[in-house]
């Protein structure tokens, strides 16, 4: 027997799991507002694939930030929640363009950088640590790019 307040914990977690994975996400609200630089403004407004490429170059000069001592937090949060907007980016891509291979492997080296960025956030505080995974980051940044440039052609 369902009883009222495991429908309403249903409800919730339904909710929750609705809100915070998948292309929204409510946690980082400055995701949204890189994913609409990205894409640019009114009738020249980019592909998604473009959108994609346009985050990788944000990303990258992120990656630089972060490597500088000096208010490298500020460059990682950055570059957090730029992760994010290309996280959302990959949503807007068209059937036929998710549909190549191309676009599968653009998704899984996506996936190798959220593993890369977890442990540059893990280690962000060790300076050589924190080079090591941008240094990681950034080639993996550079494979996405190229592989995402090859789905536009």
């Amino acid at each position: 027997m369902v009883t009222q307040t495991n429908r309403f914990a249903v409800g919730i977690a339904a909710v929750l799991f609705l809100f915070l994975s998948g292309c929204g996400s409510l946690l980082h609200p400055q995701a949204g507002e890189f994913l609409a630089q990205a894409q640019g403004a009114g009738d020249q407004a980019s592909s998604g694939v473009q959108t994609i490429v346009n985050l990788t170059t944000m990303l990258d000069a992120s990656v630089q930030a972060a490597r500088s001592g000096q208010n490298y937090e500020a460059a990682l949060d950055r570059l957090h929640d730029q992760f994010h907007a290309l996280r959302k980016a990959f949503c807007l891509v068209t059937e036929a363009q998710a549909a190549t291979t191309a676009y599968a492997k653009a998704v899984t080296i996506r996936r190798e950088m959220r593993t890369v960025f977890h442990r540059l956030w893990k280690f962000r505080e060790d300076s050589t640590l924190r080079e090591v995974h941008l240094d990681l980051f950034a080639k993996r940044l550079q494979e996405l790019r190229e592989t995402v440039q090859a789905i536009k052609s």
